[in-house]
């Protein structure tokens, strides 16, 4: 049996060093006339979509959907610039690049991505990391407001990208906050949560991960979480 290994991307995989806040910063100054939009909401484990139209909510701006593509090329093409800048806690997450390659190269495991960030933001990101290249497919944040509608759409678009046919029950999803534990358990699939983001390992283990780590450096101990032991 196939294993889809659903991984989130800010806190799980890399840390930017806060490129994705300076990038959506600029564009929302740019396309609404905002500055400092994004003090008052909370951003980890969000999809992006939400997050401006929160932001939108917030200042009274109607943000129709010609706008939010505006906004989103926009941030995306800040980004583009922004990751390349230093910042704190920037870079991939400990164990991530040899797990990858040890997953990449298992026939009982496919990987894909389930994160709130858009999809060309994603790629930036990853990109910028050499870790692009692990993923085919996933879910993103450019259509969903909520975080838990992205599983369903991550096995669409696993199986439309020559993936597996799985049921949830076969379906890992690996995050850092308690949003990505609750997809997981919306929709019926396994959680492994990492505590190399905003959130201590209690916090993750109170939120219900089914397995709550330091981080991804362990090997064995990972695949086990991961049901591929």
């Amino acid at each position: 049996m196939i294993k889809l290994i659903l991984f989130d991307i800010d806190g799980t995989l890399v840390l930017t060093g806060g490129a994705g806040l300076r990038a959506m910063t600029r564009a929302f100054s740019e396309v609404f006339g905002v500055g400092n939009g994004f003090e008052r909401i909370a951003m980890n484990g969000r999809t992006d979509r939400w997050i401006i139209g929160q932001m939108a909510a917030l200042h009274g701006i109607d943000c129709d959907e010609a706008t939010f593509r505006q906004f989103r090329d926009t941030y995306v093409s800040h980004l583009t610039t922004e990751v390349h800048q230093p910042g704190p806690r920037k870079g991939v997450m400990p164990g991530v690049r040899p797990l990858l390659d040890m997953l990449q190269a298992r026939s009982d495991a496919f990987l894909a991505l389930l994160t709130g960030n858009f999809e060309a933001g994603a790629r930036v990101k990853l990109e910028y990391f050499d870790l692009w290249k692990y993923f085919r497919c996933g879910a993103f944040g450019d259509h969903a407001q909520e975080r838990n509608g992205l599983l369903g759409t991550a096995l669409d678009r696993v199986r439309a990208c020559g993936g597996p046919h799985v049921s949830p029950a076969d379906v890992v999803i690996v995050g850092d906050t308690p949003l990505d534990v609750a997809v997981a358990a919306a929709g019926g699939a396994r959680s492994v949560a990492v505590a190399t983001g905003t959130h201590d390992i209690e916090a993750l283990r109170a939120s219900g991960a089914d397995v709550a780590l330091q981080d991804l450096s362990d090997a064995p101990r990972v695949l086990s979480a991961l049901g591929l032991g």
